[in-house]
Formats: C-alpha cells, structure tokens, sequence
C-alpha cells in the first residue's frame, strides 16, 4: 500500500502537480543536515543560549534515535523496492542511509517540532512550525525518497524525543550538578551504538544480475555520523558549562558579529576540515571523529573564541 501511495503522487507530480515540484523542493531543504544545524548553531550562539542548547540536546538524540532505527529495521529505500518509483530531479543524493526512518522528519521534528512543543514560544508560532514539519515529512513523499511509515514514525519518534529532552533540561536546571551524569549516560549510549552499528548482520540482497543491492556497511555511515555528533555535542556541552560560560545577553553588533563570523566559520570546518579529518582517518573512525569535530566546534570551540575575543575587545576599549 505504501509504494500505490507514492506511485499515485508520482502520477500527479509528472501529471498536473510539477509546479509544487520546486515548492516542495524548499520544504525538504528545510529538513537537511546543514540547514537544520547552521540553524540551531545561530540560535545557540547569537539567540538564546538556553534555547540553542535545546534544541542541539534534542537533535543529538534524534540522531541516535534515527541511526538505531536505520540499522536495526534494515528498510531499503522506495526505488529499491519497486522499480516503479522514479525519486524526483538529484533528491536521491541527499536520501542517504536506509529509508526508516526518515531523518529529514526528524531533522524538522527537532527544530521546528522543538519549537512547536516548547511552550515558552507564542502559540501561533508554534503552529507555524508544527505546519513546517509536515510541509517536510510530506516533501519527502512528494518527491519520493520515502514511504508514509518512514515520515509517520520519524515525525512521532522526533517530537517525542524533543519532549523528553524539554523535560530532561528542565531537570538539569533544577540539579545543575547532574550535568556530568547526563553526558556520561548520553556517550555509554552513543557507544552502544557504535558498537552494535559494527557487529550486527545486514541483509545482503541481489539483483538479477547478482550485484548487491544494499550495501549494509554503507548505510550504517548515517549511525555513525549520530555517534559523533551526539559525543560531540555532550562534552562540548559540559566543557562549555564550566569553563566558558558565554552569554546570549549581549547586544545586537555582537549578536550579528556572531552570527556572521559563526556561520562563516561553520561551513570553513564543515566543507574543508570535515572533509580532511575523513580522508586522514580510515573508515567509520573517520566519520566518527570528522563529526565529532563539527559539532565540537559549534558547542564549544567557537563559543570558547568569541567569549576570548569580545572580552579582549572590552578590555582594550
């Protein structure tokens, strides 16, 4: 049922329905890696600390919580299915990993879904995002490089996972010494995963021709990306706490001056180090390690920088 479902959008995106093509287009680039993270990193440093720190807590277990479901559930991807599927344009370069769940829902799920389940945020903001995150999970149907159950769950598992992490800071406001704890149950976590992404069997299927369709090790490069970055984000969380302490509480030429010199330098270590860091370290090491870096830099070594550089600022005015 599921493949008839996007076979039947299929029919109307070629028939009557390709001037929602580019639309939709724009509603899944709201649900990619870079977009979701240039985000939340300029809420983070230039926005609301308190905020920011939310919503890369929650993105960071939507990423263990996506690598786990991937490589436990194994679901191959639409047009591996069924040759009758035809993904719309290059949407297949970013549909990477196996189909379920969907990591663009979860994705939109942390930061427009964080949003819509935060209640500080004024309501009809909130609707607007909850709308965004079904714009997004209904894109990825739309130009088909998922099925219904794939954005369904994603869009559940996601907001769930946002609302346990709303409740988990909120906790930690009230045991500021409990941080450690967290971290430390967070990366035994991440570790699991590391390590359960590398033994377990996957399926090994094969075409007419006898080629593979699925290459398992490949499609657990998305667990491993999670590992990383989840690692990341918790130690640059707690090193942050203790030893750097910046604050949002600034004006608006050093918020603008953040977010320029952040988001520049975000896409300098993303496009140039990352790349670098994967090509020196072998394998899912590798991966590990260059996302780790990423997400280190957005936590931590960027904050620690600016807090070095405006207070040296200051103190020469």
């Amino acid at each position: 049922m599921d493949i008839d479902i996007l076979l039947a959008l299929q029919q109307f995106r070629n028939g009557c329905g390709a001037f929602l093509t580019d639309f939709f287009g724009k509603m899944t680039f709201l649900g990619e890696l870079n977009t979701v993270l240039v985000i939340m990193a300029a809420v983070y440093w230039s926005v609301s600390k308190d905020f920011g720190t939310y919503l890369l807590m929650g993105w960071s277990g939507n990423r263990l919580v996506n690598g786990a479901l991937k490589v436990t559930f194994c679901a191959y991807r639409p047009w591996i299915r069924s040759s009758d599927i035809v993904p719309y344009g290059n949407s297949m370069t970013t549909a990477t990993g196996y189909s379920f769940p969907s990591g663009h829902t979860m994705n939109a799920a942390t930061v427009y879904g964080g949003g819509a389940v935060h209640k500080g945020l004024p309501a009809l903001l909130r609707v607007a995002l909850g709308i965004i995150v079904a714009l997004v999970a209904l894109s990825r149907l739309y130009l088909g490089v998922h099925t219904p159950q794939d954005v369904i769950v994603g869009a559940a598992a996601g907001m769930l996972t946002m609302w346990l992490t709303l409740r988990l800071m909120r906790w930690i406001a009230s045991h500021p010494g409990k941080d450690i704890f967290a971290a430390c149950a967070g990366i035994a976590l991440a570790a699991a995963l590391a390590v359960y992404a590398s033994v377990k069997s996957y399926p090994t299927d094969f075409d007419s021709e006898g080629k593979l369709l699925v290459d398992g090790a490949k499609m657990a490069n998305d667990s491993f990306k999670g590992v990383g970055w989840c690692c990341a984000f918790l130690t640059g969380w707690v090193l942050e706490r203790r030893f750097v302490r910046f604050s949002t509480d600034v004006s608006r030429l050093k918020k603008l001056t953040r977010l320029v010199t952040g988001v520049l330098s975000y896409y300098a270590v993303s496009l140039v180090l990352v790349p670098l860091l994967k090509g020196w370290v072998p394998g899912a090491a590798g991966i590990v390690v260059s996302c780790f870096f990423q997400m280190f830099y957005v936590t931590f070594l960027f904050p620690l920088c600016v807090k070095h550089f405006e207070k040296t600022s200051s103190a020469a005015q």
